[in-house]
Order: structure tokens, then C-alpha cells, then sequence
């Protein structure tokens, strides 16, 4: 069942990223085993994992490594976790990833997996109707990658946080926010409007 949904999840990934809109809902309609959802909520997402997890079962957030205007939800990449403490302490600790309150990148969490996950998704790596739109956070504002190894290397990031988890996974995509043009609505809209698309229920 595992390598089944490994499988399942792994082509799904691989479409949403190459922009196979309808082949990625067709895999969608299959994954009725593995909860895979959407929201705008972090709070939502944190609450999701809680009620889903059962037992021994290990949640946490994963972000990318470029995701630096995740800041004001209280996301700083640039604040690495001992990935040991991160993967193996327990929920009374606040250094495990059960405390859903440090993230681990994708350098963090290749090879390695988790029952349950959040992805909460940046400005970096947008969706857009001419395609994906690669960028980098450098000062105060967001510059586009042109490098085709930088691109290559950002969307290869995604699909490492988008299959890591074991049972299921929500993927975040903030609304932004009117006052920070960093964080502007454009930004994130697309990329979620897009997930909508290929039919991930919303909470």
C-alpha cells in the first residue's frame, strides 16, 4: 500500500509541476487513500495535522529554502532546526516538528519522510498561465531567477516538499497581504487559484 500511494503521489507531483493540469486530476480522483488538501489558513493547516495523526504518527511543516517572506507567520528559514531533535523528540518537545512551530527545508528532509504534511508555499515558485516563475528574495524585494540550474534546482525543491509525506499532506498558500508589497496578493492568488483547478478540496 505504501509504494501504491508512494507511486500515486510521485506521478501526481510530477504533473502538477509540469503543469499537466488534467492528468493531474485524473491522479487526484485516485488518491482516495491519501488526504491531500489546500487552504490560506497556517492555523487551519496546524489544526488538520493534530486531528489527523494518530498514535505515534509524526507531522511537521516543510517550507523551501528560498521561502524568506514567510517571516510574518512566524516562518524564518534562515532559523535551522537540529534536524536530529526535529525528526526523533517527542510532542512534549519544542525543538520536534510536532510543536509545528520550526520548519525544515527541503535540504533537511531528502530522503527522509514524515506520516503527515504541511507545505507552506512562498513567493518563490509561482504559478502563472505562461508558466512556473522562479525567484529569489535578495534585499527588500524579490528578483527573477534567469539561471536555468537555479530554476531547474527551485522546481526539483518543490517536488521534494510535496512528497514526503507517508499518510497525507495540506498544502498552504497565504493570501498575502494588501500593505506588504513584498507579499502582494499576486504573488500567491495564482498558485492557489491553480491548485483549485486541478480540484484539491479546500478547508
Amino acid at each position: 500500500m505504501r509504494s501504491f500511494r508512494a507511486e500515486n503521489l510521485s506521478n501526481f507531483v510530477h504533473k502538477v509541476l509540469d503543469l499537466d493540469i488534467e492528468s493531474a486530476k485524473e491522479i487526484y480522483k485516485t488518491l482516495n487513500n491519501y488526504p491531500l488538501v489546500l487552504t490560506r489558513s497556517l492555523d487551519k493547516a496546524k489544526r488538520w495535522l493534530k486531528e489527523k495523526a494518530r498514535g505515534t504518527e509524526r507531522y511537521g511543516m516543510v517550507v523551501s529554502s528560498r521561502a524568506y517572506r514567510l517571516k510574518p507567520l512566524a516562518i524564518d528559514v534562515r532559523c535551522q532546526p537540529n534536524i536530529v531533535n526535529w525528526f526523533l523528540d517527542d510532542e512534549t518537545d519544542v525543538r520536534s516538528s510536532f510543536y509545528l512551530e520550526d520548519v525544515a527545508t527541503e535540504f533537511d528532509v531528502q530522503g527522509l519522510e514524515l506520516d503527515w504534511t504541511c507545505v507552506v508555499w512562498d513567493g518563490d515558485f509561482r504559478y502563472t498561465p505562461k508558466g512556473w516563475t522562479h525567484h529569489s528574495f535578495s534585499g527588500n524585494k524579490w528578483k527573477n531567477v534567469n539561471n536555468e540550474n537555479i530554476r531547474s534546482y527551485q522546481k526539483n525543491a518543490y517536488r521534494v516538499l510535496l512528497t514526503r509525506a507517508r499518510q497525507g499532506m495540506i498544502i498552504v498558500v497565504p493570501e498575502g497581504s494588501p500593505e506588504d508589497p513584498t507579499r502582494n496578493y499576486a504573488f500567491y492568488d495564482s498558485t492557489y487559484e491553480y491548485f483549485r483547478k486541478i480540484g484539491l478540496e479546500e478547508i
